[in-house]
């Protein structure tokens, strides 16, 4: 498959959108509800102008969502909590060893095009990879970045990174998930964003050969986003959890 969407970026263009981002690393695992709270409150404060941009890394105990084109078939065993989320996408897993990051830009003052901000999204996913060699794709029929893995056949591909998003006032909510360490087995519960086909897994750094830590990781997320995004200003906070 050939890579069709070019890198576009959604560097600051002037006034106030010139300030950095507030870069936010939560120490401890965030519960869902708290983070989806968190998201509301934070993206209507950025419409406002009562806020600044917020991008927060994260962890939440395990669990699943249900974006708003999910089906409940696609959950096969409930062994986690389900939560019904307003993002985009079907269903997918979340839990320790994989690295949130939840965007809230503004992307009204940035460039109001959601096909943009998704290809941008990609970008920063594999940007990001490429810090430890690995080599992410998009596809033009699946949502996320996918790793090419012949060794488990011809034509198999695994997915390590998802892609979510939501936007309130043109503020965006929700955004990516990179698989770093977690426990694979966890996706075997549900059909990973509806994709059943046999073909197509999941995996993650570890799973590949890569150890990296999380730190290692958020040391190339925020150089990438840097670079596709503009600077970012680090806080790190429990926040809540």
């Amino acid at each position: 498959m050939v890579n069709s969407r070019d890198d576009l970026d959604l560097m600051p263009a002037s006034g106030s959108n010139t300030d950095p981002v507030e870069w936010r690393i939560a120490t401890a695992q965030v519960a869902y509800p708290d983070a989806v709270a968190e998201m509301e409150a934070r993206a209507g404060a950025i419409a406002a102008g009562e806020a600044p941009e917020l991008v927060w890394l994260l962890e939440h105990p395990p669990l699943y969502t249900s974006g708003t084109s999910g089906h409940d078939t696609d959950l096969l065993d409930a062994r986690f909590p389900l939560f019904q989320t307003g993002r985009g996408g079907q269903l997918t897993y979340h839990g320790p060893g994989q690295r949130v990051v939840y965007l809230m830009l503004d992307l009204k003052r940035r460039r109001p095009d959601v096909r943009a901000y998704v290809a941008t999204l990609e970008a920063l996913i594999i940007r990001t990879l490429a810090a430890f060699n690995v080599k992410g794709e998009r596809r033009e029929d699946r949502v996320g970045v996918w790793v090419a893995r012949p060794d488990k056949g011809p034509g198999h591909e695994d997915k390590i990174a998802a892609i979510g998003v939501r936007l309130k006032r043109w503020v965006s909510l929700h955004g990516i998930a990179i698989n770093v360490e977690p426990d694979l087995s966890h996706f075997n519960a549900i059909v990973p964003c509806g994709i059943a086909d046999p073909r197509y897994g999941v995996t993650s750094l570890v799973d590949l050969g890569h150890l990296a830590t999380m730190e290692d990781v958020d040391v190339a997320l925020r150089q990438a986003f840097e670079e596709l995004f503009g600077p970012a200003a680090t806080r790190t906070t429990d926040l809540v959890g």
